[in-house]
């Protein structure tokens, strides 16, 4: 039997429905999960009962737990009737089970049983899986008298295994506040992990779609900066007019990149080596040699029984020999001497491809320079192979062999590699009061404040002048923290003695895992803390004082929001910290990164100008970085990855850099360029391959660093959720419920990039800093003339047309065309008569539109404009200023405070100016095809719309519509509605920004 068990706390509810005639309810909450069934106590006239009681079921089959359900009855209980009536019901999927480590209390609104049915109210729940062999079922409280008869059929129908089980325990809760209780119940849990070149194990096996190539039709952006054509072979065929071509080689699973070849070689272990030196040791390493190119594993001391277990991967393209020679060698400090070696004809290696088993290794006598056997055995595996082969991640390749360091040590540097961003949490630390405080001079009232420090993070409350020695407080202080919690929360309270003088009172160290997650707006119950000595306290002290200075604290771990570590304008995840709160994917995004050509060298070696190229990509919480190719401008990847996609109005970043740790660590990685795309301008099925420019701003002004060619699809899971979508809120509830303001929003979303880079980086091969910052747009706040020049230039681009409008009009009033003028009088005339037909044929028009506009619907991703961006004809002096350090460091102290000043509101003005243009942008795309599904469903609602419209009569809808307007606060809510958030969702140019 399993040992899996389904954990339920019953926390309480609220607001229930009164049921007894005396205004009032005894509740009585019902458990029903695989066949068992529990009770808990009945709560005697009570509209907002608290049972804090925890009751654990036996999962029987746990393959099956995401098919089973869990209801929650509760009942209004009538002793005198031996009765009891229905007050709400609760159901829960299995896919909403989540370990106890991430589980939060949820408060879910009660459903009604029947169509006639009334319910109101909510159930606190906390639901979770363990399974902690400690925990063990225990004999049940006595059920009272009154349900007894009711109780028994139910063990009886109970199998036998569950009767002796199906018991439950009581366990302490903290206490539950019901107010602003959240709404949504909790949806399942998806795994972070998503196997790299994973495809078949994500969805199932379609028919493959078609795949189309796009085409640069912008006429305002120069060719040279514009998408190009591609014709690829992708997956065996070759692209030619929006299909593709099979050829005679098998199709490849990997079906986004074009097949390369590698010659693997795994090289094992040896036994039985022959002593080299005069002291009869050996230090031996092996040397895998291919005309050229070589690999080299690190020697170990003293062994002639050394293991390795390296593998060495030759690009097939590049070979220039037929023969593979793997020698043993031993390491001296002068000159290294040959042991032995193995030799491979290339012609009878074999051929290995996914899902055939690994080649087993096998034992070979080593040899010597004449063909000799001699004395000593080598361990290995040679075979050819594809980018599909689960060895080519870890492998040392070929195309990253220089003179700079080609041993297999040295391969961390430039591997391939998949990256898991941290799980970030908002941390809410409420200071109510302090008690009790002595400070250093008894003749004074302290001038205290609180100082509270997460890590590099530090902030503190507003000082407290108060002829009291009881100060209070009341301010929330906000933090980011990454799990796993390395860092703990520390209060010091302080005491402004003198200017710049500050004395330590007392300190309080909160460890991270031990503080309350919250999903949702409920009151954190406050705690008192003793408040430590910072230094050591006299004996005769310590019994004088009868009482010790006390901190009132709430601390949670708000799990309800989105941590924002990026660009709003460009975010890739919009989920919640809490697990409990994700939603089922989408859909899968599938990139696969082929090359990139003609790179502008951004280092020299042996006097010629070369790059050493990595590429990463940004989507959600997982981070892929691709092999670096050493010491070319033309580099060939082809690797494929894959996202599981939660919200189209997401953004994939994918960026090229220069790897500058080779040879030692010399500096900063080097940005190349980088290509943003939004999932909801993606056709589903669709296969989009383009060259992308690598378009970057530098202080002499916009630079072409080369091309980056792209696979990308984005494959529906659900189309119907994908729809439902569209009409939720952009960000969490929390966000609309307790929002942030702009000051501590821009304050956390700088702490959460730098926890993300500290994370990264101490990866292996890390992801530097400059890496994290540049993928995360950091910067795009700062204030930048050019960038400001282009959000108005948006802007007026939105109005123009209006400004059309009025012209037309002021033509039609001064009859500069007879004709038009005369039917635009007829057309007034009959709607001022029949005033029902003006919405109608307004709605009528702009289906008509979005119809006529289909034919000339975007078929490209949008991309980088300079034209947009009004980086082709910006002044060097704008950019010189762009480019500034922040704070200034080009005039004296006191314009340097001036320019700063003018620096910050210039760029908040920018950013208020660019999220208007965005706004009338996102109108723009309500009927111009750029993301299909919105307009598909801006269209269907035109026609509707007109359709409706045209059959109720105006003074209906008009009356109907200023009486919603007009609706009382009871009737309205505080989430935004679904038009709203329709339009949040719609794109905008910003993609189109440099």
């Amino acid at each position: 039997m399993s040992n899996l068990k389904l954990g339920v706390d019953v926390v309480g509810a609220h607001n229930l429905l009164p049921k007894d005639g005396h205004g009032s309810s005894s509740a009585i909450v019902e458990l029903h999960f695989d066949n068992q069934k529990f009770r808990t106590t009945i709560k005697e006239k009570d509209l907002n009962p608290i049972w804090n009681e925890s009751f654990y079921f036996n999962i029987s089959d746990p393959s099956n737990l995401h098919n089973l359900t869990l209801d929650a009855y509760i009942y209004n209980d009538v002793k005198s009737a031996h009765s009891r009536s229905f007050l709400g019901k609760v159901s829960l999927h299995g896919t909403s089970f989540v370990p106890h480590s991430d589980s939060v209390v949820l408060h879910y609104p009660l459903e009604k049983r029947g169509v006639f049915s009334r319910v109101r109210g909510e159930l606190g729940l906390r639901v979770y899986t363990t399974d902690d062999p400690s925990i063990k079922s225990s004999t049940p409280l006595p059920a009272p008298e009154d349900i007894q008869s009711h109780a028994q059929p139910v063990q009886n129908s109970l199998p036998s295994k569950s009767k002796s089980e199906a018991r439950h325990t009581f366990h302490h809760l903290p206490n539950s506040n019901h107010q602003n209780q959240q709404h949504n119940s909790a949806a399942g849990v998806v795994p972070n992990h998503v196997t790299k070149y994973g495809v078949d194990e994500m969805k199932s096996e379609p028919p493959p779609p078609q795949i189309v190539r796009m085409y640069s039709g912008s006429s305002a952006q120069p060719v040279d900066y514009s998408l190009k054509e591609t014709s690829p072979f992708l997956g065996g065929g070759q692209v030619v007019g929006g299909r593709v071509i099979r050829s005679d080689r098998t199709a490849s699973t990997y079906d986004l990149v074009e097949r390369m070849q590698f010659l693997f070689v795994r090289v094992v272990k040896a036994h039985d080596l022959p002593a080299m030196d005069i002291t009869g040791s050996l230090d031996p390493y092996v040397e895998a040699r291919i005309g050229n190119y070589k690999g080299i594993t690190k020697h170990i001391e003293k062994q002639q029984n050394p293991a390795w277990n390296v593998v060495f991967a030759f690009s097939k393209e590049r070979m220039q020999a037929s023969v593979l020679e793997v020698r043993v060698k031993d390491k001296d400090l002068l000159k290294d001497d040959f042991v032995g070696l193995v030799r491979f004809d290339l012609n009878e290696v074999p051929t290995r491809v996914p899902p055939d088993s690994p080649l087993a290794p096998q034992w070979y006598r080593l040899e010597d320079k004449k063909g000799e056997k001699i004395k000593g055995e080598l361990m290995l595996a040679v075979w050819i192979g594809t980018q599909a082969d689960e060895a080519f991640p870890d492998a040392w390749h070929s195309d990253a062999a220089t003179a700079i360091d080609s041993s297999a040590a040295a391969s961390t540097l430039i591997r391939s590699k998949v990256y898991q961003a941290p799980r970030l949490w908002y941390v809410r630390v409420n200071v109510v009061e302090a008690q009790d405080l002595v400070p250093t001079e008894k003749n004074r009232f302290p001038d205290v404040y609180v100082k509270a420090q997460i890590g590099n993070q530090v902030t503190k409350t507003k000082n407290m002048q108060a002829r009291t020695f009881n100060p209070m407080w009341n301010e929330d202080l906000l933090f980011v923290a990454a799990e796993p919690f390395e860092d703990h929360l520390i209060l010091t309270v302080e005491d402004r003695v003198g200017p710049g003088k500050d004395e330590i009172l007392g300190r309080v160290i909160i460890p991270l895992s031990i503080v309350e997650k919250r999903a949702d707006d409920r009151t954190i119950h406050s705690r008192w803390f003793n408040l430590e000595k910072p230094v050591a306290v006299d004996v005769d002290q310590l019994k004088k004082d009868k009482f010790s200075s006390r901190l009132h604290l709430r601390v949670c771990l708000d799990g309800g929001y989105h941590v924002l570590d990026e660009s709003t304008h460009y975010s890739s995840d919009l989920r919640p910290t809490a697990k409990q709160l994700w939603k089922p994917p989408i859909g899968v995004l599938e990139l696969g990164v082929l090359n990139a050509v003609g790179l502008h060298p951004m280092k020299t070696r042996d006097g010629k100008g070369t790059s050493d190229t990595y590429c990463v990509a940004k989507y959600g919480h997982k981070w892929i970085r691709t092999r670096t190719i050493v010491d070319n401008l033309f580099p060939k990847y082809n690797e494929q990855y894959t996202w599981e996609v939660f919200d189209p109005a997401t953004v994939l970043t994918v960026g090229v850099f220069d790897n500058s740790q080779l040879g030692g660590p010399n500096g900063k990685d080097l940005k190349i360029g980088k290509v943003r795309i939004r999932i909801s301008t993606l056709e589903t099925g669709r296969v989009y391959t383009h060259s992308y420019p690598l378009l970057v701003l530098h202080p002499t002004g916009v630079k072409k660093m080369g091309e980056l060619h792209l696979a990308i699809r984005f494959s529906c899971t659900s189309l119907v959720n994908m729809m439902y979508i569209y009409s939720r809120p952009l960000l969490p509830k929390m966000h609309y419920v307790r929002p942030f303001s702009i000051m501590q929003l821009d304050m956390l979303r700088h702490q959460a990039v730098n926890i993300v880079a500290a994370r990264l980086g101490r990866a292996e091969p890390p992801l530097r800093k400059e890496v994290v910052e540049y993928m995360s747009d950091v910067d795009s706040h700062l204030w930048s003339m050019r960038r400001s020049k282009a959000n108005f230039s948006r802007l007026m681009s939105v109005f123009s047309g209006l400004f059309a409008i009025g012209k037309w009009f002021g033509d039609i009033c001064l009859w500069k065309n007879p004709i038009t003028t005369v039917l635009v009088h007829v057309l007034f005339i009959m709607l001022v008569c029949f005033p029902e037909l003006i919405l109608p044929t307004v709605f009528l028009y702009m289906f008509l539109i979005g119809i006529w506009n289909f034919r000339y619907r975007p078929k490209f991703p949008p991309h980088m404009n300079i034209k947009i961006s009004q980086a082709e004809g910006a002044h060097p002096d704008e950019l010189d200023e762009e480019f500034d350090t922040f704070p200034t460091s080009k005039s004296p102290d006191l314009v340097r405070m001036r320019y700063d000043r003018l620096r910050s509101v210039a760029g908040r003005i920018q950013t208020v100016v660019g999220d208007i243009a965005t706004q009338g942008e996102r109108l723009q795309s309500l009927l111009s095809w750029r993301d299909p599904r919105a307009t598909a469903l801006s269209v269907a609602f035109c026609l509707v719309a007109a359709i409706v419209l045209y059959v109720t009569p105006f003074q209906v809808v008009a009356g109907l519509a200023g009486i919603y307007a007009m609706r009382h606060p009871r009737f309205r809510y505080r989430l935004p509605s679904v038009p709203v958030n329709f339009f949040r969702r719609l794109p905008a140019r910003t993609d189109c920004m440099l």
